[in-house]
């Protein structure tokens, strides 16, 4: 008799919270469908690339990044949309703990590089000297390149001579290389009245001394440009830091206190 006096009450009253379960539903219903596209446009850009053969760049191939983001997002946030609607305990921990281990991860990796400036220096800088290497070999390592130098306007990653690393931009005498001693044309400053994009305009650039490099091209190396960027636009580096922190903490809050609710209607049932 009791028993069927509980779950009377269990059936008028609930102690599941719906407007939690269905915030936390459609919140991680939409990283889902965000995940979904991050892994289209990569799957598209890995297939529609048009070398491949490159097997030193995977790990780095901006394709191979995306596909990869993606599968993570659309395991935890599968696991937080079906948890939530169907109030499975099972997958929201699964959801909370994957959140968590992507949340101190992350700020694992912030704070060494706080800490290690120069170690995350030294390996950025490898990451850019791949790129370099495979300029040629990879179009989407190029177009990159090409967009980190013309937004940060840099050449390089300590300055424009690191382009030697590549095969075509080689300048030792005995590269036969139509592009010898050239930089890409996103080092290039761009003239006022321009209107048409000059390709050779890095032509012969490393031959050249700073002072003169500087009258065609943006000399300085991005290293130095991406510090300088950084502490010119501390306000928006800390609004995306906040950004992308938020959600994670909101996910990982909800979550907690749905699996909470959940086990308290579990025992009132019992």
């Amino acid at each position: 008799m009791d028993r069927q006096v509980n779950f009377t009450r269990t059936v008028m009253f609930s102690f599941v919270n719906p407007w939690i379960r269905y915030f936390l539903f459609f919140f991680s219903f939409l990283f889902w469908v965000f995940s979904l596209l991050i892994v289209a446009i990569g799957v598209y850009a890995k297939v529609q690339k048009a070398t491949d053969t490159v097997r030193d760049t995977f790990l780095i191939d901006p394709a191979v990044i995306l596909i990869v983001v993606g599968v993570v997002m659309f395991f935890i946030t599968f696991c937080g949309c079906i948890g939530a609607l169907r109030d499975n305990i099972l997958l929201l921990k699964i959801f909370s703990f994957s959140l968590t281990l992507v949340f101190l991860t992350q700020m694992a990796i912030a704070i060494l590089g706080f800490f290690y400036s120069n170690q995350t220096r030294e390996a950025l800088g490898k990451f850019v000297k791949k790129a370099i290497v495979h300029y040629r070999d990879d179009l989407d390592l190029q177009n990159l390149m090409d967009y980190i130098q013309k937004e940060f306007k840099c050449c390089g990653w300590n300055n424009y001579t690191d382009w030697s690393w590549n095969l075509h931009f080689n300048c030792t005498p005995s590269n036969p290389s139509t592009e010898r001693c050239s930089v890409p044309f996103s080092c290039c400053t761009p003239l006022p009245e321009e209107t048409v994009i000059n390709t050779m305009c890095g032509f012969g650039v490393q031959t050249q001394n700073y002072v003169d490099a500087t009258k065609s091209i943006y000399p300085v190396g991005c290293a130095d440009r991406a510090v300088i960027w950084i502490e010119s636009h501390l306000m928006l580096v800390g609004a995306l830091t906040l950004g992308l922190a938020l959600p994670q903490i909101a996910g990982i809050v909800l979550s907690q206190i749905l699996i909470s609710e959940i086990r308290i209607e579990v025992q009132s049932v019992l």
